[in-house]
């Protein structure tokens, strides 16, 4: 098994140094949607009721009013105060800081910045929830220091008495602090947002945005760009206007599709074999990050990627089109549901464009360099990482040259072969030296920035695959980068994600793939987890 553990490999410094910034932009920007992330349930929940209740929602298009819920006023002229407004203005930032505060300092912390963030969410005129993710982690990070003063001072039988004080003194301040001090900043850095996005639309300029983007979605910090960037802003404008196009930036799954589907047509080897399964995880699924990698080994597909985004920008600012609410994940079933009723035409134009432009793009690219790729018996740049896993075990591999040479559909022989072959052969006893060299493994985890995507793929196949080994004694389940603890024996991440992954969990063995969803390393851990079982059976 090739890893990317401690004890095997050492990355150079300059590799270290060159992926340091990545990794803390990427930290930072996991921290932004972190905070987001574990609420889209309550987002989705206030865009179906927004959708269905408001003055101009979906009931009222068919004559059926309910201005209790809707928050608007009765025939009579009774005043309601409904739903939709209270869970924009409180539920959903309180919720945003309470998950900020957690993450900086649990339970305790979580209380504080929600106490805290009602100054800020009172203290101004608009849905507060920039100030949430400034406010919420700001007090609880100020209360682990608080604590620190008096930790291991205090006498027994006073410890709840100092706790439940110093937090509410403490919340009691912020949230005032918050009101008068942190309330008026935010609204003016909102204001000046809003002005700038507004700016960029009334200029037809927001197609412009991909460019910085669709990359970014690439570096997998997708996330954080729509959840810590366009969900706070769309939430805003949501409430002004009823509808948002900044949820459509990231979310169309149009640019990717349209990459995948050139793949599957044009495209060689392994990419081209894999390419209609990641059509489909991506489209329906909504899980982004599928097509990724197919970016990754073909780098210059990234200017169909831009130009596949900024196509579907430009049509939705063409046609003033917008949700209701976050589409998370991106799939076109949630952004349908979440499409305003205005707004069906220009949000499926706009992903039928922005699809049909990166395919064309990325159809071009491809034909331009088949023969290239086929002289260099390059079966797709997924055997990149075959060849690297060659190039790693120092030999070549005739089950993995099965995979390269006759790509996906060849796997199953691969794997046949793989599990008839010689036991006292060069590669066996060459893995089991190596498996010797590493601890027994009964506990793996898939991880990614969410927890919930890309490395759920991944776990369900590897799963799937030890189940049919007839492993029963090794638990793989999936997480987010941030939840990992230093008790997993083995770390399982994208390649990108690989060195923080090390940082939170650096006594396990780590195993970086290039693509979640066939990556050859696999079977390398069912061979792995065989030889073990067999062992610790007999």
């Amino acid at each position: 098994m090739t890893t990317t553990s401690q004890t095997q490999t050492g990355a150079p410094a300059g590799a270290q140094t060159k992926g340091g910034a990545r990794v803390a932009v990427q930290r930072f920007g996991t921290f932004l949607s972190g905070m987001v992330m574990p609420n889209i349930a309550a987002f989705i929940a206030w865009g179906l009721i927004t959708a269905l209740f408001i003055q101009t929602g979906w009931l009222a298009q068919f004559g059926i009013l309910v201005p209790i819920i809707g928050g608007f006023p009765s025939a009579d002229g009774t005043v309601n105060v409904g739903l939709v407004g209270p869970m924009i203005t409180y539920l959903l930032p309180l919720l945003i800081a309470n998950t900020g505060g957690r993450m900086i300092y649990n339970t305790r912390g979580g209380v504080v910045a929600v106490i805290a963030t009602m100054g800020v969410i009172v203290g101004s005129p608009v849905p507060m929830f920039i100030g949430a993710m400034i406010m919420g982690p700001l007090a609880a990070y100020i209360m682990k220091q608080v604590d620190k003063l008096w930790a291991n001072k205090i006498k027994p039988g006073f410890e709840m008495l100092v706790d439940n004080f110093s937090a509410g003194i403490l919340g009691a301040l912020l949230a005032i602090a918050g009101f008068f001090l942190i309330a008026p900043v935010i609204t003016a850095l909102s204001a000046a947002l809003e002005a700038a996005v507004n700016w960029l639309v009334t200029l037809g300029l927001l197609p412009l945005a991909s460019i910085l983007v669709e990359p970014g979605k690439v570096l997998f910090l997708n996330n954080a760009i729509n959840h810590g960037v366009f969900t706070p802003l769309g939430v805003q404008q949501v409430s002004e206007s009823g509808k948002s196009i900044l949820f459509l930036i990231e979310a169309n799954p149009g640019p990717g599709v349209g990459i995948l589907i050139a793949f599957a047509i044009f495209g060689v080897g392994l990419a081209k074999a894999s390419a209609p399964g990641a059509i489909i995880i991506q489209f329906f699924g909504g899980i982004h990050e599928i097509y990724f990698p197919y970016v990754l080994m073909k780098p210059m597909t990234i200017i169909a990627a831009i130009l596949g985004g900024m196509t579907g920008v430009f049509v939705n600012v063409l046609f003033q089109t917008g949700l209701r609410a976050p589409a998370s994940p991106g799939s076109i079933i949630a952004i349908l549901i979440q499409t305003a009723p205005d707004s069906y035409v220009g949000v499926i134009l706009s992903v039928i464009a922005s699809a049909a432009v990166s395919f064309l793009v990325t159809a071009i690219i491809l034909r331009a360099t088949r023969k290239r790729d086929l002289a260099a018996e390059n079966a797709g740049d997924l055997s990149a990482a075959i060849a690297q896993t060659q190039a790693n075990k120092g030999k070549e591999s005739s089950v993995l040259g099965h995979l390269q040479a006759d790509g996906l559909a060849n796997e199953a022989g691969g794997l046949a072969d793989l599990s008839t072959r010689d036991p006292e052969s060069a590669e066996e006893v060459s893995r089991a030296q190596e498996a010797q060299n590493i601890a027994a493994v009964h506990n793996i985890v898939f991880a990614c920035d969410a927890g919930m995507g890309s490395s759920a793929m991944g776990a369900s196949v590897l799963r799937n695959k030890i189940k049919k080994a007839g492993i029963t004694d090794v638990t793989v389940v999936n997480k987010a980068i941030s939840n990992l603890t230093d008790d997993i024996d083995l770390v399982i991440t994208h390649q990108d994600l690989t060195a923080r992954a090390r940082q939170q969990s650096p006594s396990a063995e780590h195993v970086s793939v290039d693509n979640f969803m066939s990556s050859p390393k696999y079977d390398e851990i069912v061979g792995l987890l065989e030889r073990q079982h067999n062992t610790e059976k007999a």
